[in-house]
Formats: C-alpha cells, sequence, structure tokens
C-alpha cells in the first residue's frame, strides 16, 4: 500500500534588493571572462585596417606634447616647475590620455553594442568597464616612450614615490569609469552625448594642469579647483614619477573623494536605467 503524504504549499517572496546589494556587483566577477573577451575585441577593432597601428598611442601624445611646447613653453612662457618641459607636460598627457581615451569609447559603448544588449543577458556594466580597463593598453605603451624620454634628458624618477604611481592610475580609471557610466547610460536616451563629447573632453583638458602647472592657480581657488578630479590625477602623478608640485595632501584628498562620489552615484543611475536599456536603445 502507497503511503500520500501531503505537504503544506511553499510561498516564494521575491523582493527588490536593497542598498548596496542592488549594485549586483558580484555579477561582474561571475562575467569576468567577458570582461577579458571584450577588452579583447576592443584593442583589435581599434587598431584594424589602420596603417599605423598602436603607433597612434605614441602619436597622438607626442604631437600634443609637441604643440603644447611651442605655445605654453616658447610663446606663452609657461612655468614647468624647474623641469624639461616635454617631459612635464608628456607626463600629464599620460593619465588624461588615458581619461579621455576610457571615457570616449565607453560612453558610446552601449549604443555600439546594442545588438548585444537587445539578445542576451548580461550585466552592461560590463561594456563600460571593458571600454575603460582597454585604455590601458595604449598607456602602457606611451609610458615606454616616457621612460625613454626621461633617459633622454637625464631625468631620474623619485624612487620614494613611485608607489604611487599605480595607485594615481587606478584613480584615473575609476574618474573615467565614473563619468562613463553617467554618460553612456544617458547616451542610450538622448544621442545628444555624442555630439557634445568633444566639447565636454576640451573643456575638461583646460581646466586641468596639462600643460601647466597647478601653482599657477591663486590659493583662494585651489580648492574649487580640486573639485577636478582630474586635477588630482595629473598632480599626483607628475610627483610620483618628477617630484613636481606636493604629494598627496588635502587637495589630491578632495579629487579622490569627487571621482569616488561619481563614481558611486554613477554606479546607482546605470543600474536604474539598466532595466529599459533594451527597449529604449
Amino acid at each position: 500500500m502507497t503511503e500520500i503524504i501531503k505537504s503544506e504549499p511553499t510561498t516564494i517572496y521575491i523582493r527588490p534588493t536593497n542598498g548596496l546589494a542592488a549594485l549586483n556587483l558580484g555579477d561582474l566577477w561571475q562575467f569576468r571572462e567577458l570582461i577579458f573577451f571584450m577588452i579583447w575585441r576592443d584593442i583589435k577593432v581599434r587598431y584594424k585596417q589602420t596603417l599605423l597601428g598602436a603607433l597612434w598611442a605614441i602619436i597622438q601624445p607626442l604631437m600634443t606634447m609637441l604643440v603644447f611646447n611651442f605655445l605654453f613653453n616658447n610663446v606663452a612662457k609657461v612655468s614647468s616647475d624647474g623641469i624639461p618641459y616635454p617631459i612635464f607636460s608628456f607626463t600629464a598627457l599620460l593619465p588624461w590620455g588615458l581619461f579621455t581615451t576610457a571615457l570616449n569609447t565607453a560612453s558610446r559603448s552601449l549604443t555600439s553594442n546594442h545588438n548585444m544588449i537587445t539578445k542576451t543577458y548580461f550585466p552592461r556594466l560590463v561594456l563600460p568597464m571593458a571600454s575603460v580597463l582597454g585604455g590601458l593598453v595604449d598607456f602602457g605603451i606611451a609610458f615606454v616612450i616616457l621612460i625613454a624620454m626621461m633617459f633622454y634628458y637625464k631625468i631620474t624618477p623619485t624612487m620614494t614615490a613611485l608607489w604611487a604611481v599605480p595607485l594615481f592610475v587606478v584613480l584615473a580609471i575609476i574618474s573615467a569609469l565614473g563619468v562613463a557610466l553617467w554618460l553612456s547610460a544617458i547616451n542610450v536616451q538622448y544621442r545628444d552625448v555624442g555630439y557634445a563629447l568633444p566639447f565636454i573632453t576640451q573643456f575638461w583638458l583646460f581646466i586641468t594642469p596639462v600643460a601647466y602647472s597647478s601653482k599657477v592657480i591663486s590659493d583662494k581657488w585651489q580648492i574649487l579647483y580640486a573639485l577636478n578630479p582630474m586635477a588630482g590625477v595629473v598632480n599626483g602623478f607628475r610627483w610620483a614619477l618628477l617630484g613636481s608640485g606636493n604629494g598627496p595632501d588635502m587637495l589630491v584628498a578632495i579629487s579622490t573623494g569627487i571621482s569616488l562620489v561619481i563614481l558611486f552615484t554613477g554606479l546607482i543611475y546605470f543600474r536604474n536605467m539598466e532595466r529599459t536599456f533594451a527597449d529604449t536603445i
């Protein structure tokens, strides 16, 4: 004889996650292989069917350095803190180039991959993150040229501060990713971002101490100037490599705090808008 056992029905409650858990950042680890694949794909596409290939990672900052050297060093006679101006400007152009490359590619990462978004599920955060991290390749190539230029000008890096170089590179990535999360999510709904981005990056360049020293800014404006997250990155990168300017101080701390705020709010906004990407894009 078969005995029939009756069980009570199970009720499952589905509730939205709250707090930091709602960001679902753990999904990025589960999809880490996809991130690596997207980074490799972006690098291959970037230089596909180009004559000079990866040399563009060197040509762009070198040409910009030559223009800055003529305008700000030879014509305007801007102070370079006692450092040869080509080294002074090229050192700043490295983190700045990492920031702008990441910003331009990551801001368009969702719209340029609309087929993936509408056909399959994966954390959409993978796309801007892969675009930002892909810029490290160009940064690494240009960094080798900087070392060669320092050898030519007989400039020895400040060995006691080299430990901070990776930290300021990470800070540049954090700044780029935070801004890119905002712009990429907005760009899905409003394509004006693509038109405004060149103006934004050009304006941002002139309010960042790339071609000039931050010491030219009056003391009463220094705190306001530090609200630019890239000001702390550029100043810190110069200090870590060349010993120029001050080390990590309150102004760098302000820039770091602003970068973290932009990243955190960008994550929240991106996650809130993520559910509408497939329908809007």
